[in-house]
Formats: C-alpha cells, structure tokens, sequence
C-alpha cells in the first residue's frame, strides 16, 4: 500500500480523495485541508467538503493557517511517514522543508496541459481564450509556481457551451484515476516525469473586476466565451439602469447595431449587438434578484 498524505480543500478535488481512500493501492493516512471559514449569507463559520469527508472516515485532518510557518504541524506530518503527498487545489504554498518529507514526491493536480496556464485560474482562463481544448495533469512540486517535472497529462475537449462549471465537473472526475496510475507509475517506474518545455509558457492570472464588466465592443465570441469562462462566480456583467446584471447563458448569432444596443427581443432572449456580431442574452441574474429568463426581465422593465 501507498500511503499518502491527501491536501485539497474545495469541491473539485473531493472525489480525488474518496477515490484513492477507496483504492486497493493507496492507503489515505492524512488530510491537509484550509481552516473552516464563514459562508454563505449568514457567514456561518463551514468546513472544507474535505475535512467532512476526512472525519466521516476517521482520517487525522491538519487546518494549518500557514503550512510552512507551522512546525508542530510539519512535525505531525514527517511523523505519519508518508510515502507521497498529494495537492489537489489545496490553496497553500508549501517551502520546500515540507516537500522534502514525503519519501517519494509531492505530487499536484494541475487542471491545465503545463507548460499553458500555470498559476490560479487555469480553467476560466482556457475558455475565456476560446480555447478548444484543456486537460489535466500530475506534476511533481517544486518551489516554483507550477514549474516541476510533468509525470502524466490528459487531453480534455471544450465546445462552444461549455462553462467552467462543466469543466471542473469533468476534471474531477477524471483526475482521480489520473492520481492512482501516477502514484503507482512513480514507485514501480512505468512512471517517468518529464521536464517541462518552456515554449508555450502563459499564465492563468486571477480574474480583474475590469474583466468581469462585458465590453459590447468586443467580438461576440469573446463575449461569450467570458460569460462562459465565468459563469456563476464572479460572472461576465453589464449595467442597466444603474443596476449590475449578471449573465449567465448567452450564444452568438449574426445581426448588426450599435454595441450595446437591444436589436431584438424574442421568447429565446435578448439579442444585443456587438463589435462584430450579436450576444443572444438567454439567462440573466438581476442585482438583488434571482435567476431568470432575460426575456421576463425586460418584459418586467415595461411594468
């Protein structure tokens, strides 16, 4: 058995971690999860789905504020002996004293195909470029932003709908079985890690507020490809009657009119022209308001 530390917090890498606990080659000796913190409306003080998972089986579970300014922590880890760590959207930069304990590697999920889209938003950044495809892969950690040898990667297609939300569904369920055959390849060697190439190297830096604000100057392809690269949170926006709207469907089709300009209003939605095309506007979340059809919205304007 292999035993392996697990860190992640958020809900993409929580079937990662189910999977390997219930794997015949992996032995889940500990959990490194972020601190509870408040969500939701009422800012209730809530667990990472992680740490929920790792109590409910009994796992040893680590909430470090700071993993690398944490020695009792560090210390508790070299304890456990682990054979790997595994990082899955931990959130965390670990120093390299807490690299060097595991007695194989430190082994990341990236969602990406590295050398592209190194660094915190790898997934909006892929379909906010347009990009036809993405992927995922493991990687040994080292101190450099996501810089370390690639041990194997996976090729996963985007059409022209999908939205992150789809995305990261589909990389958490293929990332498991990518970890497992790594893990495995690493210790009897069908596993090489390979350097990255450094052509091709670009970054998924965190999302600007300037971004999120739709610019109807644009492309309606760009446009659409940002609501869709953002969808729910913090979602692609524009103002109407000093009121932030929130869009959260659209599709390009062809029409011409001043950027920004209502050309057409129909039971499929409202079609808004563009620098070069139109955004047919489906689904919009109003400022204060729930999710709803962008055709009952403006019908509300006129009331």
């Amino acid at each position: 058995m292999i035993r392996v530390v697990f860190f992640g917090t958020p809900a993409i890498s929580l079937k990662s971690l189910e999977y390997l606990y219930n794997s015949s080659n992996i032995d889940i000796i500990g959990v490194v999860t972020q601190p509870d913190k408040p969500a939701g409306r009422g800012h209730k003080i809530t667990m990472s789905v992680v740490k929920k998972f790792a109590l409910e089986h009994d796992l040893p579970v680590f909430q470090p504020k700071s993993i690398r300014k944490e020695p009792d922590v560090i210390e508790a880890l070299k304890a456990l002996k682990p054979d790997f760590f595994v990082t899955f959207a931990f959130g965390q930069i670990l120093s390299q004293e807490v690299l060097d304990i595991p007695k194989y590697e430190t082994i990341n999920l990236h969602a990406s195909l590295l050398p592209k889209y190194r660094g915190a938003n790898p997934i909006q950044r892929a379909i906010i470029n347009g990009d036809k495809e993405t992927g995922i892969c493991t990687m040994i950690t080292e101190l450099g932003l996501d810089c370390g040898d690639i041990c194997l990667k996976e090729v996963i297609p985007i059409d022209d709908d999908m939205n992150c939300e789809d995305l990261f569904n589909t990389i958490s369920e293929l990332s498991p079985q990518l970890l497992e055959k790594t893990l495995i390849g690493l210790v009897d060697g069908s596993v090489k890690p390979v350097p990255q190439c450094e052509d091709g190297v670009c970054m998924a830096n965190k999302l600007s507020k300037e971004e999120t604000q739709i610019d109807w100057a644009k492309p309606a392809v760009e446009i659409h490809n940002l609501v869709r690269g953002i969808y729910k949170f913090p979602s692609a926006h524009f103002v109407y009657n000093d009121k932030l709207i929130k869009v959260m469907q659209s599709k390009v089709v062809s029409g011409k009119g001043l950027p920004g300009e209502f050309v057409e209003i129909s039971k499929n939605g409202i079609k808004v022209a563009c620098g070069k095309d139109c955004l047919l506007v489906m689904k919009i979340k109003p400022e204060g308001k729930g999710e709803m059809s962008a055709r009952d919205w403006y019908n509300g304007l006129k009331k």
